[in-house]
């Protein structure tokens, strides 16, 4: 032993052989010696075995190459390794487990490892690797070569196990648990399970429920998940209790509240392991159910904690609501009563002074008394069982807020049902008299000086006062060339939007489906779109998006190789695009560490949109907002819908080239006129985009501007609720130039677009090809400018401010000045 000793440090320059005879000898001294030592035996109570679990993996390599992983080199060992049959790389003609590491001994098989509180499972387990390769890819649009295994960008196809090797498999644990009885049922698990942020295996494909059906590992009893399933689809769980409960099971989660990657990687490992069918990391009331009939079953003795905290925490289901029409629309006597009498019976409308009427519809009552700011209505003395009656308000309201009240519906027991419609535009006589003589002037200084053209329209307490068309439509010829006959612009002219589209088609649709109970703005936006995961996105809120505060870039330029991220963000094609969006596209800072205007949010929010309704963001605006609200010249890509160029106003001059100095990939030439101008919508959303795509008229955006004064609805059709307007038109906490996507006056921080006359209340938005929406409830006013300033040729600036359109370079085309003076001709006249 001394010599043995005395070489030690030269262990490493002799020889193999010389080492082996060194070990032997150390090893027959050392049985020796423990010969020679006289033992007494006592058993202590107080012990355990050290084997607590028995770990399944996949090798995902064939045979040869795995013993060359687990034997030879590769630095990984397990306890055991069962071959597949038609593996060429296996050439024994029998199928037969090979045992590698001794189980007393310690095999490097499961890593950083966690599972039912004890942290680097080595020193506690045994695992066996079971040959089976499944086929994985990941998609080469992928910027970030270090994905998890449940990323989205990698698509993995599993095999099927061999039957032989998985009955070699059972006889194994079989045997493994005879010799280890601590390792329970729920202590038989997967790579997946101990580390599933890192591993995917043994997978989908892995026979847990036969292993169980054979006395090895967990399962649930259907009678139970039935209980728990119908318990979660009338109330699901929050994502806090299931973190809980996936703890409680033996997964290491920490509870946040959220569903951010880690837990979709667990959720993943959990459904793979209990719900192989239905793998997508999502929270159901299915995945739920088995987790809670799992805990039930091998842990009885914390349910009745999990449950207790469910209770507490529990809410209803959301039901969508019907919006129902009309801004009063209720049945008297009220059927939902408060017990403060005099707050029952009664409701407010919106009218203006000698306008608006008031439908009645008879269930079975033969007379109710009616009163109007309260003034009684002379109604029929005898009212007609199951008749429709209509009388004129003109004689009652006035403008702003007028009161309704009913009292004495007779019989007893009887009711009738009341309904008032919203406010519709009229349009005034003197519309275009000397009181906008200021804002006339200006406008046709800056036509007569090279300004393109624009439509301006104000509408005030419910009547257009002011409406009129400048300058030209189109002025250019393809080419540059100025035509010899400038198109003149008209009032009925359709412009493209731009942003505004983000307005009154992205807002106008949330507003809707909020109102609808069908989207919660304070949810994590992949609660909607599941995919939406990774770097940090399952933190992201749809309100993040609205405020722009999610941490995106102003824009990605998809539509060009030469873009920031670079040509693996090229996109022409819109399914690629919205890939990119929903798992590529990175942010460029931490959420709500600033408020930065970006395109990238809105484009995510159609997307979201689109999921929620089934339907493209085009035709559910069109067919579920504008029609029923009788326009029908607001609309996305109008020359597939029947519309001619001729009806719009043109944008720019040479395509999107910026006057020559701009090319990339099927770049447009042409004069821009009636296609959408904006290269991310064109190219990469096909025209229909959240961002951008809309044209309209100041027709149309007038009914779409009164449904908003009139908090939600117009004429009969109701659109979203007042309540959820107030939500979006807030100012945002620490940015009151910001609403829930609406740009505000606030007090004064954006004059450049609302002027110095705006209320603190006022909202609105602007569009890049220089359109402006004003609207404005503490004035009941709305203005909306459309231009064509970029249809305009490009000039250079001075102090090395770079080109730019001659157009954006006027009054006209900077907003402010016209909204400025459209509120002193409506102020200084009121």
């Amino acid at each position: 032993m001394q010599r043995c000793v005395k070489y030690q440090s030269k262990w490493r320059t002799i020889g193999s052989s010389s080492r082996r005879i060194c070990f032997i000898s150390l090893l027959t001294i050392f049985i020796v010696s423990c010969k020679s030592l006289s033992l007494s035996h006592m058993q202590s109570k107080n012990y355990s075995q050290r084997i607590k679990f028995l770990v399944m993996h996949y090798t995902a390599i064939d045979y040869q190459k795995s013993v060359t992983a687990l034997v030879d080199e590769g630095g990984l060992s397990s306890h055991y390794l069962i071959p597949e049959r038609n593996d060429p790389s296996y050439q024994d003609s029998q199928l037969k487990v090979i045992q590698l590491v001794d189980e007393s001994s310690r095999a490097w098989h499961a890593g950083k490892s966690y599972w039912q509180g004890r942290e680097d499972l080595n020193d506690q387990s045994i695992g066996i690797e079971i040959v089976n390769v499944p086929e994985c890819m990941r998609d080469n649009t992928s910027v970030d070569l270090k994905k998890r295994q449940n990323d989205p960008s990698r698509l993995c196809i599993f095999p099927d196990y061999d039957p032989k090797q998985i009955e070699l498999l059972i006889t194994l644990s079989k045997d493994i648990l005879a010799r280890n009885p601590d390792i329970s049922p729920t202590a038989v698990i997967g790579h997946s399970d101990i580390a599933p942020t890192r591993k995917n295996d043994p997978g989908p494909r892995f026979p847990w429920y036969q292993l169980y059906q054979r006395g090895i590992g967990a399962w649930y009893d259907n009678d139970t998940l039935k209980t728990y399933w119908e318990m979660f689809n009338a109330y699901p769980p929050s994502i806090s209790l299931i973190q809980h409960a996936l703890g409680t099971y033996g997964y290491g989660i920490v509870e946040t509240g959220m569903a951010d990657s880690a837990t979709l990687d667990t959720l993943s490992a959990f459904q793979m392991h209990f719900l192989p069918w239905s793998v997508n990391g999502k929270l159901d009331s299915k995945t739920a159910a088995v987790l809670f009939s799992l805990i039930d079953k091998y842990f009885p003795q914390h349910i009745d904690a999990l449950l207790k905290r469910y209770e507490a925490e529990k809410q209803p289901v959301q039901q969508s609501v019907t919006l129902g029409y009309y801004q009063v629309n209720e049945t008297y006597p009220n059927t939902d009563r408060s017990t403060r009498e005099w707050v029952n019976d009664r409701n407010v409308f919106k009218s203006y002074v000698n306008e608006g009427k008031i439908i009645i519809d008879n269930h079975d009552a033969q007379s109710a008394d009616i009163y109007v700011n309260g003034e009684k209505l002379n109604i029929d003395d005898i009212l007609q069982p199951y008749q429709r009656y209509s009388y004129s308000l003109a004689r009652r309201t006035k403008t702003g807020e007028n009161t309704l009240r009913v009292e004495n519906v007779l019989p007893q027991g009887s009711s009738i049902q009341v309904m008032i419609p919203f406010p519709t535009l009229k349009l005034e006589e003197a519309a275009n008299s000397q009181t906008f003589a200021k804002v006339d002037n200006l406008i046709n200084s800056d036509i007569d000086a090279g300004f393109p053209g624009a439509v301006l329209l104000v509408l005030k307490d419910g009547k257009i006062i002011k409406r009129s068309a400048y300058g030209y439509a189109r002025k250019y010829a393809d080419g540059g060339q100025l035509l010899e006959h400038p198109i003149k612009m008209q009032t009925s002219q359709l412009f493209d939007l731009a942003s505004n589209t983000k307005m009154f088609a992205t807002n106008f649709a949330l507003m809707k489906l909020v109102s609808e109970g069908k989207i919660d703005v304070t949810r994590p936006i992949n609660d909607y779109l599941p995919e939406y995961q990774g770097q940090g996105r399952e933190g992201r809120l749809i309100r993040d998006l609205l405020t722009h505060t999610a941490g995106y870039s102003p824009q990605v330029r998809f539509f060009t190789k030469d873009n920031e991220l670079g040509p693996q963000f090229f996109s022409q094609n819109r399914k690629r695009t919205e890939h990119l969006l929903l798992s590529r596209v990175p942010f460029e800072m931490g959420r709500q560490t600033q408020a930065v205007y970006s395109d990238t949010d809105y484009m995510l929010l159609s997307l979201l949109i689109e999921r929620v309704t089934f339907e493209h963001l085009d035709l559910y605006v069109e067919q579920q907002i504008y029609h029923p609200l009788g326009i029908d010249n607001t609309l996305f890509n109008p020359l597939q819908k029947g519309f001619t160029k001729s009806q719009f106003a043109a944008t720019e001059i040479m395509g999107n080239t910026r006057g020559g100095t701009v090319d990339f990939e099927n770049v447009r030439t042409h004069v821009l006129q009636g296609e959408v101008h904006d290269e991310k919508a064109f190219h990469s959303f096909a025209g229909v985009a959240g961002h951008a795509g809309l044209f309209s008229t100041v027709d149309d955006l007038a009914v779409l501007s009164q449904t908003l004064l009139n908090g939600g609805g117009y004429g009969k059709t109701k659109v979203f609720e007042h309540a959820v307007l107030d939500e979006f038109v807030k100012p945002e906490e620490g940015n009151g130039s910001f609403g829930l996507g609406w740009r505000r006056a606030g007090h004064g921080e954006s004059k450049w677009h609302f002027g110095p006359y705006a209320s603190p209340y006022a909202y609105g938005h602007t569009g890049w090809t220089g359109t402006v929406t004003v609207i404005d409830p503490e004035y009941d006013l709305a203005i909306i400018l459309l231009t064509n300033a970029r249809h305009s040729e490009i000039v250079e600036q001075e102090e090395d401010k770079g080109p730019e359109f001659s157009g954006k370079l006027f009054e006209t085309g900077k907003y402010g000045s016209i909204i400025s003076l459209v509120y002193e001709a409506v102020l200084d006249n009121q």
